[in-house]
């Protein structure tokens, strides 16, 4: 029987306009290629209704947490540009599920990068800035139960925090990027850019490949999320996390 990702993309409106945005009929029932179809789906509708595709985002990208999930690669999500937040922006905790943030270096596309054989020099120099950046997320159902369904519901993604620009040079060596991270002023935890994928343009290397398969590819102009350099730390009304990249600079984002 032939997959109907559109069929499916109802159903996940259509639950999600009733609060619910991990549909209990099709938990186990999809598998990741089908969960990535819905994705696109639902993004394709979100363009058609006034959104701007603004880019693309990387999970899944530490070994450790593949093999817990049983997964042989990353995943991808999409991002749009009413997602966009500046550093030091506070929202309101009511407004969202289960909120958390991660720490990611996000790149600015300076050109378009094609797959199939994408590799971290072409995902460099296809590059133009980097930013110190947080994904917000919400945890809006079972991700570790259903990840199939967090896939098709955008992975989590609800914007990202994007604070000052750094041009990409020659001298930058992305792997000894730094991330320390702390809530309220009392440090929470740090992390290196070698936890995404050995080197974050391996994760926009390995994002260009994975779009080839659906005829897609990066575009100039476009915002990456490349991945995690630290674990997901949960917010609640009140906080305010800062995160200082070395040689990137600090971002912050707060709930009230």
């Amino acid at each position: 029987m032939t997959f109907d990702a559109e069929a499916v993309a109802d159903e996940f409106l259509a639950s999600a306009a009733q609060g619910v945005h991990y549909p209990p009929a099709w938990f186990d029932r999809l598998d990741m290629d089908q969960a990535l179809q819905v994705q696109h789906a639902l993004l394709a509708r979100k363009v058609a209704a006034g959104e701007q595709h603004a880019g693309w985002k990387v999970g899944l990208t530490a070994k450790a947490i593949q093999d817990q999930f049983n997964v042989h690669e990353p995943v991808c999500g999409y991002l749009l540009g009413s997602g966009m937040i500046a550093s030091g922006s506070r929202f309101k905790a009511a407004d969202l599920i289960g909120p958390g943030v991660e720490n990611e270096i996000c790149f600015r596309m300076g050109g378009d990068l094609k797959g199939p054989n994408a590799n971290a020099d072409m995902a460099r120099a296809a590059v133009a800035e980097l930013y110190p950046a947080m994904e917000l997320v919400e945890n809006r159902g079972d991700f570790t139960a259903q990840l199939a369904v967090s896939l098709a519901d955008n992975v989590q993604q609800t914007g990202y925090v994007l604070g000052s620009p750094v041009a990409l040079t020659e001298k930058l060596d992305i792997t000894a990027i730094d991330a320390r991270v702390s809530i309220n002023g009392t440090p929470v935890g740090e992390g290196n850019a070698t936890a995404v994928l050995g080197n974050p343009f391996n994760s926009l290397a390995w994002l260009a490949n994975k779009l080839a398969e659906m005829g897609l590819w990066v575009k100039k102009g476009e915002w990456i999320m490349a991945g995690s350099l630290t674990r997901q730390f949960p917010l609640q009304r009140g906080d305010v996390i800062v995160t200082d990249f070395t040689g990137l600079g600090q971002v912050e984002f707060g709930l009230n």
